[in-house]
């Protein structure tokens, strides 16, 4: 088995990537509905029947578990759960503290915009064959960050490791449900589970379909599909590097996207050979060599389409490893996350270097980008007149658009501001 085939860059062109399963989404409004209707019932049955919980189990765990799980692991691991999330509120916080509120002086009076953080938001951490504490402190971390008061936290069977993330990361409530049926419990409220404002976190096609249909209900983060990487890559690249990086998003799940974009035509061979190595002694080997299917390589004849291919492909995870890897990457425009030069391991962003790992996938880089605290803010405009005579100027316009627009009542509202005192 060849581990990455090779394909053109016109042939990249030819394949747009499509975010939601159909089929999923199919499945995933039928529960909604059903959990519309029926309520916590629903998430219950749905539960117990795809395996979240057992038959009579408390789908909602109380802060006081969450702590106790926290309090029953070793001390390394409590504290490596502590580092990592003290590296994510750094960022956050930072972010945070780039947002300012605005004040703008107009004709007699003031407009401008103040910042506040939704209620209540839910986060979603998806549980496979691994626990993934990474996605809790992600996720539930950067809420608080951005101030909101209240948080929830969705995962299905959920282990020690992400109860205790959940308690490190400050969570309100845990629905030990996943899948399309959390979504809808978020998204509606059932049970103890209240209505959130604010959906976030990967996960599944069902989960991803779910976010999509409650869209409009909710805001969410954004519509994220199996996990992709893209290295970009010259002659000066080490193949073992290339090599380690693409197996660490291949050993996610089936449906992994590993790719290569290269300038040199002899590395994708050179890559293949350190796979083949690498993976005749890989724990996840399984799973990896069924995640190089979906990969490829594109071997492009300047950088410059080296770069176009990157931008078609708008990943995830964009890793730099060229010469001048600063400036190569300055001219790339779509990516989830950037890692410049060969020692930024993507790895480094999932594990918490500070920057969240929660990426647009599918190619909607190209319009939107990863979680942040942003997701929980909202910007909200205001406008105080103190003095309506300087103000006339703007009422008066404000009367001759309501006019060409047709809208008597406009007109006369702002016309009754241009009376003298």
């Amino acid at each position: 088995m060849t581990p990455l085939k090779t394909i053109t860059l016109h042939e990249l062109s030819a394949h747009p990537a499509v975010p939601v399963d159909a089929q999923a989404e199919a499945i995933a409004r039928d529960i909604i509905n059903d959990v519309g209707a029926r309520g916590i019932d629903a998430v219950l049955e749905y539960a117990v029947r795809f395996g979240d919980i057992a038959q009579g189990a408390a789908p909602v765990l109380s802060p006081a578990a969450l702590k106790a799980a926290h309090d029953a692991l070793p001390e390394e691991t409590r504290a490596l759960l502590h580092r990592t999330a003290e590296r994510i509120k750094a960022f956050a916080n930072a972010q945070r503290n780039a947002l300012a509120e605005l004040t703008l002086d107009i004709p007699g009076g003031q407009v401008g915009h103040n910042l506040a953080p939704v209620e209540r938001a839910g986060c979603y951490a998806p549980s496979g064959r691994f626990p993934l504490p990474s996605s809790v402190l992600m996720t539930a971390v950067t809420a608080r960050c951005a101030g909101v008061s209240e948080v929830w936290l969705a995962s299905p069977k959920p282990d020690t490791l992400t109860m205790a993330a959940a308690h490190v990361a400050g969570v309100d409530g845990f629905l030990a449900v996943g899948g399309a049926q959390a979504i809808a419990a978020l998204a509606l409220g059932a049970g103890e589970v209240p209505k959130v404002d604010v959906i976030v976190g990967p996960g599944n096609k069902y989960v991803t379909a779910a976010k999509k249909l409650v869209s409009g209900q909710v805001t969410i983060d954004m519509l994220a599909g199996p996990s992709e990487l893209t290295v970009l890559a010259d002659d000066t690249a080490d193949p073992d590097v290339v090599a380690w990086d693409l197996l660490a998003q291949a050993e996610h799940d089936d449906d992994a996207i590993p790719v290569l974009v290269t300038t040199d035509a002899t590395l994708p061979a050179r890559v293949n050979d350190a796979l083949a190595r690498h993976l005749a002694t890989l724990p996840t080997a399984a799973t990896a060599r069924r995640a190089l299917q979906n990969g490829f390589a594109v071997i492009a004849d300047t950088l410059e389409d080296a770069i176009r291919a990157c931008d078609i492909l708008a990943p995830e995870h964009l890793e730099v490893q060229t010469r001048h890897a600063e400036a190569v990457a300055a001219r790339c425009r779509h990516y989830g996350g950037l890692f410049i030069g060969a020692g930024a391991a993507e790895v480094l962003g999932d594990y918490g270097a500070g920057p969240n790992h929660t990426l647009p996938t599918g190619g909607t880089a190209r319009y939107t980008g990863g979680l942040s605290v942003f997701h929980f803010i909202r910007i909200r405009t205001w406008m105080r007149i103190d003095n309506p005579s300087a103000a006339r100027a703007i009422a008066t316009d404000a009367v001759a658009l309501a006019k060409l627009e047709g809208l008597a009542a406009h007109a006369q509202s702002a016309a009754c501001r241009t009376k003298s005192d």
